[in-house]
């Protein structure tokens, strides 16, 4: 059987690989050398303030990793091998000075044969950075695989990780061993059996045998020596709300002479998917000569047409060597508890560990994985193609078995002035022809966004003065793939980013602008605090605390609007996932539901409620009333699940301090699974007699008032304003 066994490092860096290093320190891996260097020569919290800043010599380095190697017992026919799952990003591996290999790209893993003992050495050449565009911008990552959100985003600070970032061990491997297994499937079109394949690269001479088992560990399959073999009635895997995520493991045995010599395990999900074309995109005028419909972006998984509720996915930490399962666990389960059912792996960002995808299998997470290209011109040059084919490959290779995912994409943002890439790069030509050849069963999409797709924008008044309220009933689109409502973070992320002298009163700073409170997006003063329209609504704040009660307010109403509008522009829109979900450090102020770590926002209950399989909706014009004003609304009975709703009854209430008034009471028709019913509009004079004689906000002349709609387990609140006057 293979023996692993793992090393003991050590981390230094130099001006140039030729040059040894003057210190080295203790190094952990997987982790990254940033960490490793500031935790041994104590520098500063790099998510305080502005410290990250003292980390930027840090790309500019070449580093060293040194191991010296055990003695190994090996038995007769055994062999050793050096096995390092991913290292970031351009790098040589020696033996006593001996170059074994030169590479570049972090998603390869490499398995080199290896003598025992001896003085094991990785130098990793400084961060990548294309010397033909302007200097320290993100468009220094166009040349390379890295992410290039490292190189600095809106929400992300410069600081670009480098190091040993997966696993990396001694392998001791008998004669016969498993090179790599993969199971595969074909659904017959009735999904009432699956054709499962084994294919199994050994090296030297021995005897397969492949044992299918159901959730209950109850063996259903054995494979002894054949490649292939039915399954009757297989589970299938649906996503969250829609059925259960069903997965079988397996197991794949190698003997010698009926003796176990290597063994793989993994899961398997059944499951069919496609993208096809939503209902009515045909019939959009394109006028003559026709060109380009919209593209087709209803995930149908297994037969049945999605309505994709989620949002975008980034690294959860700058530094992926420290990623775990246990840092992806707990994002992932909120998800869930979310009501998502599929998170975009965004093109700027890292691609993720395979234990991410495993919760997502286990959780019925599906997700849109894309490849590291993002809002640049990754150009035609020789040895980019190079190093992201075989990059892409890698990617491919390591995820096709996870049933969660369901597209590949090539990258964020690419069609359009700023990355000035076409359908004909050949980077996106190539990504395409990849994921033909190696998975092909699942749909392949060129950029993010597309014909009929939507991003933006990422407010909740915009600069024109129009609310999210008024902007989304007019939008039209197939899938809203990208949309935010900005707000500022729990009190107890802001102080990871700066000392309370420094967040109240809130102003531009160099703390508060690198932490994104201010001038976060394309130089608008504005972003992400947003403090003008707050104070248009609510007036000054009292506190921090005031601050931030009434600008996630806002964000969840906002998020909830959009949420919802996307739902009912169904069967013609068929996805709505917000700009973003996470965050990889503490900012101030961001368009995310979960503040850094995993700490839920008030509006990460908002998208929950509004992303419930079936619940009655309002439409609302305005997020601001008076008494002058007649208010009105539309209703929706909204349904995205796989069972029909009952008829029932509605109650519609407005709300003021104590008092409580009925305006309207709707006796609603059933609705079949998977199809929402348009409801009546409702006009009402605002009802109240009495304003409360405590005001929160504007010198207690607005107030909170709920539109309460009570239906059992479809009832629905807003939290509106309003005013008096």
């Amino acid at each position: 059987m293979k023996k692993k066994q793992n090393l003991t490092w050590t981390v230094g860096h130099s001006e140039s690989y030729k040059q040894s290093p003057k210190k080295m320190v203790p190094a952990t891996v997987p982790g990254n050398v940033n960490l490793d260097w500031a935790a041994a020569t104590q520098m500063p919290d790099w998510k305080f303030g502005t410290n990250f800043e003292e980390y930027r010599w840090m790309e500019e380095c070449w580093w060293l990793y040194e191991a010296h190697l055990p003695a190994v017992s090996l038995n007769t026919g055994e062999k050793l091998f050096f096995v390092a799952e991913g290292i970031d990003y351009e790098y040589k591996i020696l033996l006593d000075g001996k170059v074994l290999l030169e590479h570049e790209g972090m998603f390869t893993s490499i398995e080199l044969p290896i003598e025992n003992n001896g003085l094991l050495q990785i130098w990793i050449a400084p961060v990548p950075k294309d010397p033909t565009v302007e200097k320290d911008t993100r468009a220094e990552a166009a040349q390379s695989c890295k992410p290039a959100v490292s190189y600095g985003w809106d929400w992300h600070p410069r600081l670009i990780p480098i190091g040993i970032w997966q696993d990396a061990y001694l392998e001791i491997r008998p004669e016969a061993y498993f090179a790599d297994v993969a199971v595969e499937y074909a659904l017959s079109k009735d999904l009432s059996e699956a054709e499962v394949y084994l294919k199994a690269d050994i090296v030297g001479s021995a005897d397969v045998q492949l044992t299918l088992y159901d959730s209950d560990n109850t063996p259903v399959m054995l494979m002894n020596g054949k490649s292939s073999a039915v399954l009757k009635a297989p589970k299938l895997w649906w996503c969250n709300g829609y059925g259960d995520p069903n997965l079988y493991h397996y197991e794949a045995i190698l003997t010698v002479g009926g003796q176990e010599v290597d063994k793989k395990v993994g899961k398997i999900g059944f499951r069919t998917v496609e993208l096809v074309m939503n209902e009515g995109s045909w019939d959009i005028p394109l006028g003559s000569p026709a060109s380009r419909n919209p593209v087709p972006i209803t995930v149908q998984l297994n037969g049945v047409p999605i309505f994709a509720k989620g949002s975008n996915w980034v690294n959860p930490e700058i530094f992926t060597g420290t990623i775990t399962r246990d840092t992806y666990l707990p994002l992932i389960q909120y998800a869930k508890e979310a009501n998502f059912n599929l998170l975009r792996c965004w093109g700027g960002s890292n691609i993720d560990k395979t234990s991410f995808f495993e919760i997502c299998d286990e959780l019925g997470i599906m997700v849109w994985q894309e490849f590291p290209l993002s809002c640049c011109d990754y150009y035609n040059s020789p040895n980019y193609l190079k190093v992201l084919e075989q990059e892409a490959q890698a990617i491919i290779k390591n995820l096709k078995q996870h049933p969660s995912i369901v597209i590949w994409c090539g990258g964020n943002e690419l069609f359009n002035s700023w990355s000035k890439m076409t359908d004909q790069s050949l980077a996106l030509r190539l990504l395409n022809k990849l994921c033909y050849e190696l998975d092909r069963g699942r749909p392949f999409l060129m950029t993010s966004p597309l014909e009929g797709m939507g991003h933006g924008n990422y407010l909740f008044k915009y600069h024109d003065g129009r609310e999210v309220y008024q902007v989304m009933p007019l939008a039209k689109n197939t899938a809203y793939t990208e949309f935010g409502v900005p707000s500022i973070s729990n009190i107890e992320v802001c102080l990871q980013a700066a000392d309370m002298a420094d967040l109240f009163p809130l102003v531009d700073t160099p703390i508060t602008h690198a932490h994104h409170a201010f001038r976060a997006w394309d130089g608008d003063y504005h972003s992400w605090g947003c403090l003008g329209t707050i104070q248009g609504y609510f007036g000054e704040a009292a506190d921090l605390e005031d601050l931030i009660y009434t600008s996630q307010w806002m964000q969840g109403e906002g998020y909830k609007c959009i949420y919802e509008e996307a739902r009912r522009q169904k069967p013609l829109c068929s996805m709505a996932l917000n700009w973003c979900y996470n965050e990889p450090w503490p900012t101030i102020a961001n368009n995310t539901i979960l503040n850094y770590p995993s700490i839920p926002k008030k509006s990460f209950y908002d998208v929950k409620a509004a992303c419930r399989g079936a619940l009655i909706s309002a439409r609302i014009p305005k997020f601001m009333w008076d008494k002058t004003d007649e208010f009105n609304v539309e209703l929706w009975l909204l349904n995205d699940g796989m069972k029909p709703i009952a008829p029932g009854r509605a109650d519609v209430w407005l709300e003021l301090g104590d008092e409580r008034h009925l305006i309207y009471t709707w006796d609603y028709d059933g609705s079949d699974a998977n199809k929402n019913l348009v409801g009546p509009k409702v006009n009402a004079k605002i009802p109240f007699a009495a304003i409360p004689s405590q005001g929160k906000w504007k010198n207690g002349t607005v107030h909170e008032m709920k539109l309460v709609i009570d239906a059992g387990e479809l009832s629905s609140t807003y939290r509106l304003l309003y005013c008096e006057v």
